[in-house]
C-alpha cells in the first residue's frame, strides 16, 4: 500500500502542471441571468466536492470505509450543470468533516491533499471556481495554520467547517486560535452541518423522509449559530464573518425567542453583548436555500439584503432559488443583484 507521506508527495510538481491548461467550456448553451434586462453575475457559496483518491490514503486507518460517491467528485459535468442554471462562479468546499476523527498527522495530510486538488481545479478554471479550505478543526492551532497557508499560498477565499467537533460546538476558548486567525485574515467561514449527529439521540431522526437531512441539517445549523452568539464567540472576534448553510437553519424564523433568552429570561446566562438579531446584520450571512419566495422575503426581512447570499448545494438535487430571487416582488433590483452575487463578491474578495 502506498504510504500516506508518499501519497501526499505525489501531488507535487507533476500534478500541478496539469492545472495550467486553458478553460474548457462545455458544449451547449449557457443560461444568462438578468435583472431588469441587465446581466448579473451569479456566485454560489454552497457547492460540494470530494476527492475519491483519499480512500487509498485512509485505508487501514480508523477512517477506513468512508464513502466517496463519484457524483460529488469534480468533473466537466459540473460546468455543464452550472451553465444550465446560470451559475457563473462556485466557491467549492469539502465537507461531512470525517477527518475530524483523524489523528493529527493523518488529518493534516488529508487537508493538504484536498487543498492541493482544489487549487488545481481552480487554476484550471480560474473564471468559474474559487475554493474554501476545510481545516482539521479538532486541532485549532493546526487549523489556523492550514487556513493561513490555504489563503496566502493557494489563493483560497476562506474556510468551511462543521457544526460540531466530537459532539461539541467549536465555540469554547479552546477553538479561539482558529477564530482569531480567520478574523485576522479577513476571510469568511462557511458552516455546513452533518445531520445533527451531535444533537439528536441515536435513531431520533430515523424513518420516512430522510429527517437527518431535512430536519437535522437546519437544526444543527441553528444550534451552531446560537452557540456562536450565546457563548460570546462573535463578541470575542467582532470582525469574524460566518456564513451558514440552509438559510441559517431555523434561527432566522424564530429569532425573537432567542432574543428573549438574553433579555427577559436573564437567568439563562448568555455571554453575548448585543441582542441576538444584531449579529445577523453584520457578522452572520446565510444562503438562499429556503425554496419559496415568502421564505426568502422573510429571511431578508429578519436579516437584511446584505446578509443573504446564493447557494445551490450542487451537485445534490434541491430546488434552485435563482428564479425565485429574480422574480421576487418583494426585492428591488439592487437587492436581487446583491443576493445573487454582489454580497459574495465582497465577502470572498472576488
Amino acid at each position: 500500500m502506498t504510504s500516506r507521506r508518499g501519497f501526499l508527495s505525489g501531488l507535487g510538481v507533476g500534478a500541478l502542471a496539469c492545472a495550467t491548461h486553458g478553460t474548457a467550456w462545455p458544449q451547449g448553451g449557457r443560461k444568462r441571468v438578468t435583472v431588469a434586462g441587465q446581466p448579473v453575475t451569479i456566485i454560489d457559496i454552497h457547492a460540494h466536492c470530494i476527492f475519491p483518491e483519499l480512500a487509498t490514503l485512509v485505508a487501514g486507518t480508523n477512517l477506513d470505509g468512508i464513502g466517496f460517491p463519484e457524483f460529488v467528485a469534480l468533473s466537466p459535468q459540473r460546468l455543464t450543470s452550472m451553465d444550465q442554471r446560470g451559475i457563473d462562479v462556485q466557491a467549492l468546499s469539502v465537507n461531512t468533516f470525517w477527518w475530524y476523527e483523524g489523528a493529527r498527522e493523518l488529518a493534516s495530510e488529508i487537508v493538504a491533499i484536498q487543498d492541493a486538488r482544489l487549487q488545481q481545479w481552480c487554476q484550471r478554471y480560474p473564471d468559474r471556481f474559487v475554493a474554501l479550505t476545510s481545516p482539521a478543526l479538532q486541532f485549532p492551532e493546526l487549523a489556523a495554520d492550514q487556513l493561513e497557508y490555504a489563503v496566502k499560498e493557494l489563493g483560497h477565499r476562506g474556510a468551511s467547517i462543521g457544526g460540531h467537533v466530537h459532539g461539541e460546538p467549536p465555540t469554547a476558548e479552546f477553538y479561539d486560535p482558529f477564530w482569531a486567525r480567520a478574523e485576522a485574515l479577513g476571510v469568511p467561514v462557511f458552516m455546513h452541518p452533518n445531520n445533527a449527529q451531535n444533537i439528536v439521540r441515536d435513531g431520533g431522526l430515523d424513518g420516512r423522509g430522510g429527517l437527518g437531512n431535512i430536519v437535522g441539517n437546519p437544526l444543527e445549523t441553528t444550534v451552531f449559530l446560537t452557540h456562536m452568539i450565546f457563548d460570546g464567540t462573535l463578541d470575542r472576534f467582532p470582525a469574524l464573518k460566518i456564513c451558514a448553510a440552509h438559510g441559517g437553519g431555523y434561527l432566522a424564523s424564530y429569532i425573537g425567542r432567542s432574543d428573549v433568552a438574553c433579555t427577559i429570561r436573564r437567568a439563562e446566562d448568555c455571554a453575548n453583548q448585543r441582542p441576538v438579531r444584531d449579529y445577523f446584520k453584520d457578522q452572520i450571512w446565510v444562503d438562499s436555500m429556503v425554496f419559496s419566495e415568502e421564505a426568502i422575503r422573510h429571511l431578508v426581512a429578519e436579516m437584511s439584503p446584505s446578509q443573504v447570499v446564493y447557494g445551490s448545494d450542487m451537485p445534490y438535487d434541491w430546488p434552485d432559488t435563482i428564479d425565485l430571487i429574480v422574480e421576487s416582488t418583494h426585492l428591488n433590483d439592487a437587492e436581487k443583484r446583491a443576493i445573487l452575487g454582489g454580497n459574495l463578491a465582497t465577502l470572498l474578495q472576488l
